[in-house]
């Protein structure tokens, strides 16, 4: 089954007021082999929602949206690269992909509300492989093995525990992808490692 590991930059917290406006994904294959990478701006159609806190996570102003298209239109150009990349029949749909991310369940309710709320259908697989569950149970592990781990799980601890960081100054949903990517492909070869007691 593919792997679409995605961030999201949003005007908030909240799904059902705030919106998302940028994202950005990394797609692989089932052998965990990169097959494209995405990244667009998103216009918010509710501007009283953009919020300072947000905007000074994000460094995205309501001017860099200017020319930025509307979500329904990155809907479906977003399914469209995700074919494309993975050379996927148009035909055949896109439900045995999986999600990742980082809490990727709270950009699941962002992306799965933009969804409903442009009437088009969820594509995507329910299943979702979460890199803060991931390191929380195998920092445990670790640590339960004698290893030094991180106290804190955010993308940030967990990529410097593997000596990953950002490949450019620049804080987007591409470039945390792009880190979140490669925490998870760390874990899952770090279980090559890990031996169970008989």
């Amino acid at each position: 089954m593919p792997y679409l590991v995605f961030d999201l930059e949003m005007t908030g917290p909240e799904p059902d007021y705030n919106e998302i406006i940028q994202i950005g994904a990394e797609i692989y294959d089932d052998e965990w082999i990169k097959k494209g990478e995405y990244l667009t701006n998103v216009y918010p159609e509710n501007e009283d929602a953009f919020s300072g806190h947000s905007e000074e996570i994000h460094g995205i102003s309501l001017d860099d949206l200017d020319e930025a298209p509307i979500m329904y239109d990155v809907l479906e150009e977003f399914q469209a690269w995700i074919r494309k990349s993975l050379y996927w029949p148009a035909d055949e749909p896109l439900w045995k992909v999986i999600c990742c991310g980082q809490s990727v369940i709270n950009d699941i309710n962002f992306l799965s509300y933009a969804f409903k709320k442009e009437k088009l259908k969820w594509p995507f697989s329910w299943q979702l492989i979460d890199l803060h569950t991931i390191s929380y149970y195998g920092f445990m592990i670790l640590s339960n093995n004698g290893k030094q781990t991180p106290k804190s799980h955010s993308l940030e601890n967990v990529a410097k525990y593997f000596g990953f960081s950002r490949e450019s100054d620049t804080h987007n949903a591409l470039e945390d992808a792009k880190l979140t990517a490669r925490c998870l492909q760390a874990f899952f070869e770090l279980t090559g490692e890990l031996r169970l007691k008989a």
